[in-house]
């Protein structure tokens, strides 16, 4: 009867843990913010190597912080096709 205890009240600890951690985990995961990414986190990207990524954190200081994803386009080099495959993996906010 202990063990069936225990189990129940484990099980619901972790229901309720998933309820509150369970939204931070589903929004934008694995997105990288283009306003707040590292050399490191940009080079992640499709089509972005070390110079891309200095140039986009470069502009960024230079400019201020990117209004939206499209933005990218603004930073020399990076065109519509590097935009486009990487569109669902970068944010802004």
């Amino acid at each position: 009867m202990k063990k069936t205890k225990r189990l129940v009240f484990l099980c619901i600890a972790v229901a309720i843990v998933m309820v509150f951690i369970g939204p931070v985990w589903a929004t934008d995961a694995g997105k990288i913010n283009l306003n707040k990414a590292t050399v490191e986190e940009l080079i992640q990207l499709k089509g972005i190597g070390q110079k891309y990524a200095e140039r986009i954190v470069e502009f960024r200081e230079k400019n201020g912080p990117f209004k939206k994803t499209e933005d990218l386009m603004n930073v020399p080099g990076i065109g519509p096709k590097i935009w486009e495959s990487n569109k669902d993996r970068i944010v802004v906010e």
